[in-house]
């Protein structure tokens, strides 16, 4: 990217919420079940879940949750082991205590009903400044701006805005850019930030666009140069790390699993799992009774930060483990909050 273009200060396009508006009222996502809502628990619910993870696995999760969890008190209530089950297998775990943190702040602080500005919505536990504005935009027709990865590669390209997003000072530009570029009448919030979420999630992909089927096409900066995966710039990139996880698959007599929790912090954090060793001497000591071990074959568990080189060991033991846990009935275990790996072992899926 030429440093002339970088330079530039981005010429902010006429008409571009107009065009947004009326395309997604036209054509863009309309029969997602946490839309035609302005309820903010439900919204809240949905934009917290859609982080890092696809709509297809989020539709799955959301009505169950709802069943279980019908509204902020009933959330707010709730066991946190209850909320971590229920999440288990959606990943990202740190969410859902946050979500249950936020619903009980929430009651505490605000008697239950969420309130109705960014400004206050950002000061809850997981909630971020383009969720709070999600959220007010959605449900309260606020005039904020959302900026999540989907919207900056959407406005990045549309504006032709080539600055590095891994410095500070270039998202803060980003983000003045986004509040400019607002439609005037806050009745359109609602239409206008869902045209940018359904834009960056079916047309402007990060790998492949779409230009035909775009409605700012014309007006979009990156088109004209004829490099929109030039965009968005973002130098730093994440370092990767590997961890080597012994697992002990414990089971007795009558059939029940050898699970402990998590510590608060780290890996899996206040999830239930199969104790963890940090190589194969020590899982053998914790049980010295077991009979034949079987060690079933390893494989690994791609986290965003890290690769978990998972060798779990199957053994039947008369005895307790010489670590710290419970035994869990076959009908319990399965409502427990599990990390993912954990699920597809004790289903029999990596058998």
């Amino acid at each position: 990217m030429s440093e002339k273009l970088k330079s530039e200060k981005p010429k902010l396009p006429t008409g571009f919420a107009r065009r947004m508006v009326d395309w997604q009222r036209q054509h863009g996502r309309q029969s997602l079940p946490w839309q035609n809502t302005r309820d903010p628990y439900r919204v809240w619910l949905s934009e917290i879940m859609l982080q890092q993870t696809q709509v297809s696995t989020v539709l799955d999760y959301y009505p169950r949750f709802l069943q279980r969890f019908p509204d902020m008190a009933a959330l707010a209530a709730a066991p946190q082991d209850d909320v971590l089950g229920l999440w288990s297998g959606l990943g990202y775990y740190s969410r859902a205590r946050n979500l249950h943190r936020c619903a009980q702040e929430v009651v505490a602080r605000f008697g239950g009903a969420f309130p109705s500005t960014a400004e206050r919505l950002v000061t809850l536990p997981g909630i971020g400044r383009s969720t709070a504005a999600a959220i007010a935009a959605f449900c309260f027709h606020e005039r904020s701006a959302i900026l999540d990865g989907n919207v900056k590669r959407v406005l990045t390209r549309v504006l032709g805005y080539g600055e590095d997003l891994a410095l500070a000072a270039s998202e803060r530009n980003l983000w003045a850019l986004a509040e400019q570029l607002l439609p005037p009448d806050a009745a359109d919030m609602p239409a206008y930030t869902q045209s940018l979420m359904d834009l960056g999630a079916t047309v402007c992909l990060p790998r492949k666009v779409q230009c035909d089927g775009c409605p700012v096409a014309s007006l979009c900066q990156a088109r004209q140069e004829a490099q929109p995966l030039a965009y968005p710039v973002k130098t730093r990139k994440l370092k990767r790390s590997s961890a080597t996880l012994w697992l002990l698959w414990a089971v007795n007599a009558q059939g029940q699993v050898w699970l402990h929790k998590r510590p608060a912090r780290g890996i899996w954090a206040d999830l239930f799992s199969l104790p963890v060793f940090d190589d194969e001497a020590a899982l053998l000591a914790s049980c010295a009774d077991a009979r034949s071990p079987r060690y079933i074959k390893p494989w690994k568990h791609v986290l965003t930060h890290r690769d978990l080189h998972l060798h779990p060991v199957h053994v039947q033991i008369n005895q307790v483990p010489r670590c710290e846990g419970q035994w869990v009935d076959t009908q319990d275990w399965p409502q427990l909050g599990l990390p993912a790996p954990i699920r597809l072992l004790l289903d029999g899926q990596k058998d």
